[in-house]
């Protein structure tokens, strides 16, 4: 089962999630893109649920903060993931973040608070088995620095890209690179 993970604000049924989901359903293979609470513990435990009720049997893609999950579940659980603009350090960029935020999906807004920035402490790992991560980047991420990403997998497969935004354009052209890596 391939597991893609969003990013901050974001849900299930964003630009990427959606065309990982096409892909991969096209190829007949389980896919699935969860909208995930704002809330950092609860968003991991969610994650952790999935993984374990598909046995270990996962791949996981995650996208900016879902990049950030990734790190930790597949380091927790021994999985492999594939990292798109991956937040780095969220518990500091998203601290300039903090109070009511809208959601991508339909523009509700939820409250961000210093409670959440904290938890995400929680979840950063320092020693990662690079082998088992694809870091995907495009150096015109008007959202994070794209080199602390790069620095931090210097011995992963990376792919870096002049150019693009955070939502990294034209990901499909990466899709069969991600699958044959995942699989």
């Amino acid at each position: 089962m391939i597991i893609y993970i969003h990013g901050f604000s974001g849900s299930g049924d964003g630009i990427k999630a959606n065309a990982f989901r096409e892909y991969f359903k096209s190829l007949d293979e389980g896919f699935v893109a969860p909208s995930l609470s704002y809330i950092p513990e609860l968003a991991i435990q969610t994650l952790e649920e999935l993984i374990e009720s598909y046995k270990g049997n996962v791949k996981l893609i995650g996208s900016s903060l879902g990049g950030f999950y990734t790190i930790y579940l597949a380091q927790k659980y021994g999985l492999r993931g594939v990292l798109i603009n991956p937040s780095i350090f969220p518990y500091e960029t998203l601290a300039k973040l903090t109070g009511y935020v809208p959601s991508y999906y339909d523009e509700s807004i939820f409250e961000w608070r210093e409670s959440h920035i904290k938890m995400l402490k929680n979840y950063e790992k320092d020693e990662i088995n690079q082998s088992d991560f694809m870091l995907l980047v495009q150096k015109g991420d008007e959202t994070l620095d794209y080199k602390k990403a790069v620095n931090k997998f210097a011995n992963a497969n990376v792919i870096i890209e002049e150019g693009g935004t955070h939502g990294f354009d034209g990901i499909e052209r990466h899709f069969e690179r991600i699958r044959e890596f995942i699989l």
